[in-house]
């Protein structure tokens, strides 16, 4: 049986992919779900799709006011956010960095750097206020390296790995809410599918280690990872 008193879990990006994968395990464990994405209908239909009080909501995690808004909403809807999935990205249009159009360069690093910032800054404050609550931001190796095919990509998780940093020295490591980074490793979505070449031999592996990284963290089995990158396929966690 789940555990009905989980509390509430918001998860961005959660209408397809990988956020969708963990919004289901999430709602499996007894927690209620708030699917964010910026197709409403989708987000819909995927709240639909899973266990216990799920519900779909629509918002642009770059805009102040649509995360303001949201946030308001899943509170007085479903309860206080105990659990924070900034799951909601994007990729650049393959190009050279020198080549790239800088409109859906920016908007890439809106998406997953300022999506990450304005989510977190919304969520957050209660969270500390309450002394309880967990944040997890899906991140990427790419963060770590240079892919100059998808430079605001690589540039983007670079920089929200610097932000989970600021805001786990912000609060402490004795602080009742922790934070961390996980990568997924290469999985099949939407958007991984079209960034390769057929001569670039990729493999892609499954969503199980993320899922259960999530599961366990929001279950506070990992508390002691607070601020760190984790790679939920090669680290020993």
């Amino acid at each position: 049986m789940p555990d009905q008193t989980r509390g509430v879990a918001l998860v961005t990006g959660g209408s397809r992919g990988i956020g969708l994968k963990l919004a289901t395990v999430l709602a499996d464990d007894g927690w209620s779900v708030a699917v964010v994405g910026r197709d409403g209908e989708r987000a819909m239909k995927a709240a639909e799709s899973l266990a216990g009080g799920a519900a779909g909501f629509v918002a642009d995690v770059s805009d102040p006011d649509d995360v303001a808004g949201l946030v308001a909403t899943v509170t007085e809807r479903l309860g206080q956010i105990d659990l924070l999935v900034n799951n909601a990205g994007v990729r650049d249009q393959r190009a050279t960095p020198w080549e790239a159009d800088p409109e859906d360069w920016w908007r890439t690093i809106e998406v997953n750097v300022r999506g990450i910032m304005l989510m977190t800054s919304a969520v957050l404050p209660g969270m500390v206020e309450r002394g309880v609550g967990r944040i997890v931001d899906m991140g990427s190796g790419i963060g770590q390296r240079a892919e100059p095919r998808y430079s605001a990509y690589s540039v983007s998780k670079a920089a929200a790995l610097r932000w989970l940093d600021n805001v786990a020295v912000g609060l402490g490591a004795d602080s009742p809410v922790r934070v961390v980074s996980v990568s997924p490793g290469l999985v099949h979505t939407d958007m991984t599918v079209t960034m390769w070449d057929e001569s670039d031999e990729v493999e892609f592996g499954p969503t199980e280690p993320v899922e259960t990284f999530v599961r366990r963290f929001a279950a506070g089995e990992l508390d002691h990872l607070h601020g760190s990158f984790v790679h939920a396929v090669k680290d020993d966690y």
